[in-house]
This record gives structure tokens, sequence and C-alpha cells, in this order.
């Protein structure tokens, strides 16, 4: 089996446990992992200088991130020395581990289920559930606004970054990506907490998912079948505050032909945030359309990596 038919099967496998199983709902690592670095937050991200909350998050960083990669990378060598099957199967479930497309899409869909019944209050609190913004006095289009952004960008994220990285690097190098990624989310803020504690996370990740957020961009703005999805990609995405999420939303709104972007109020603060995609203003039904853009490039990416296994 050459190794782009290998990767092609374990990307296939995985993602179909993600498809029928969804995310595991008991004894998940990730979530662990996000109980340790909230305790590691608590007691370390203290009052001090810059320079001391710089440095005390970076070896924060370093003492629970490093020792999960070193371990699922021995276990992957030990793995393999014994049983080849034994070393796929190992493969399959460290990505499945990884991949959150299924929940996502599960707990976007009672966002529009929400929206099409009239319940602002319930799409407050399911989408409450997924975004790092205050939802509290967001309106219906608001409440949209940030559906379609967090699925978009999560498709990089918790998708393709994982895909991506598993090529790469094997399964110790999916469980970098999700962990930088993980406390990238609770840490990777710029405000009065976190501006200096959690620099280092939030460099981290925007080095790790930098390739694959711009192959996803790519992706979205060759689906688009328009020049619409490329401009908003690197005239509007590189411009974002973030490159990799800039990226994503604005293709993707492109290739939705759709406007995203505008204010959006975090811990209290109101940012006026830049306009992303073009076109019309989103309605109820792109939420689906948005999954399915993303459900193609899934198909392409497997389309891809089987014809490098046949024919590379």
């Amino acid at each position: 089996m050459t190794p782009f038919l290998l990767i092609s099967f374990v990307w296939f496998l995985a993602l179909a446990l993600d498809r029928v199983f969804g995310e595991p709902q008991r004894w998940h690592p990730l979530v662990g992992f996000g109980r340790v670095a909230s305790g590691i937050d608590a007691r370390f991200n203290r009052q001090g200088s810059a320079f001391v909350l710089r440095i005390a998050g970076l070896a924060c960083w370093l003492v629970i991130v490093l020792p999960p990669v070193i371990a699922v990378y021995l276990v992957d060598y030990a793995i393999k020395q014994y049983s080849l099957v034994l070393s796929v199967l190992w493969h399959i479930v460290v990505l499945y581990w990884a991949v959150g497309w299924q929940s996502l899409c599960e707990h976007i869909r009672p966002v529009a289920e929400a929206l099409k019944m009239g319940d602002l209050e319930k799409a407050r609190l399911r989408i409450s559930y997924l975004v790092s913004r205050d939802t509290r006095d967001l309106d219906a289009e608001q409440v949209l606004t940030a559906g379609l952004e967090t699925t978009l960008e999560n498709s990089s994220d918790a998708v393709f970054a994982s895909l991506f990285w598993y090529a790469l690097a094997g399964p110790s190098g999916v469980v970098l990506q999700r962990l930088a990624n993980t406390l990238d989310a609770m840490w990777g803020y710029r405000n009065s907490r976190y501006r200096y504690f959690g620099w280092w996370a939030a460099r981290c990740d925007d080095v790790c998912n930098f390739v694959p957020a711009q192959l996803t961009a790519l992706g979205f703005s060759l689906l688009a079948f328009s020049g619409e999805a490329w401009r908003c990609w690197f005239k509007q995405g590189w411009s974002w505050k973030s490159i990799n999420a800039g990226s994503v939303m604005a293709s993707g709104a492109g290739a939705l032909r759709i406007r995203l972007g505008g204010s959006a109020r975090y811990h209290g603060e109101l940012l006026e945030r830049p306009a992303l995609g073009a076109g019309r203003a989103p309605v109820v039904g792109d939420l689906t359309r948005s999954i399915n853009l993303v459900n193609y490039q899934l198909a392409v990416w497997l389309g891809i990596a089987l014809l490098l296994g046949f024919f590379a």
C-alpha cells in the first residue's frame, strides 16, 4: 500500500467513524485536556510583568502539550514494531478523536431550526455553545452570521487541519495540531487576561494552521467556480485580524455569495469587524449550504488522496 493510499484509507475510515458516531460522549481526550488547561490557567496566569506572563504562558504550553505528543509518538512507534494492522487502527482512532465535523454539524442544525421557528432565545443559547463572542443580545441576523462564521472557520481547524497534519506527521502531528488549536481557543485572546499569557498559544496555532487554512480557502475558491471567492480570500481574508480564520471565512462567504463580518461583542468589548464575502445578506438556508460546501471539499480531498495513491 502506497503512502497516499494509506493516508486516504485512514482519512476515509476516520471520517466515516465521525459521521456515524460523532464526537465521543465520554472520555474524550480533548475534554480532559481542556480541564487540565483551565486548572493551569487559574494557577499560573496571575499578575506580573509582560515578560513574566509570556514566559509562564510558554512554559505552561510546553508542559501540557509536549507530554501527550511524545506519548502518542512512542505508542505509534511501539505498535508499528508489533503489527502493521494495529498501527493502522491506531492511526484511525487518533484521527477520529481529532476530527470534530459531525459534532459541529449537530450543534449548528439546532441553531438553524430555532431561527426557522423564530425562537431567538433558543437560537442564542445554541450558538453560545459554539462561539466565544457574547450572545445574550444578538439579533437573528447576528446569530446566523455567528453560525456561518464558526462553521467555515472550524471546518479548517477541526477537519482539514487534522487531515493535513496526519498526512504530514502521522498521529503525533494530529495531536500537536489539535492541542495547539484547543489552547488557542482557550488562551489566545488579546484581552487584559490573555494578552501576554496566551501569546505563545496564539502564535503556535497561527503557525500550525496557516497552510491548512490556505488550502481550505483554496478549495472553497475552486468550488465557487468564480473569481469572487478568490478576491475575498486575498483582499479580505489576508487583512483580517487572524489571517487563518479570515482566509477561510472570506473565501467561504465569497463561494456562498453572502456577506459576513460586522460588529460583534467579545468579553464585553464591542468590536467593529470588516466585511467578509460579497453578495446578499445571509439567510437560514445558508447554514446548510455552508455544511454542503465543506462536504464537497472533503470529497475532493479524499479523491485527490486516492488518485495520488493509485498513480503516484
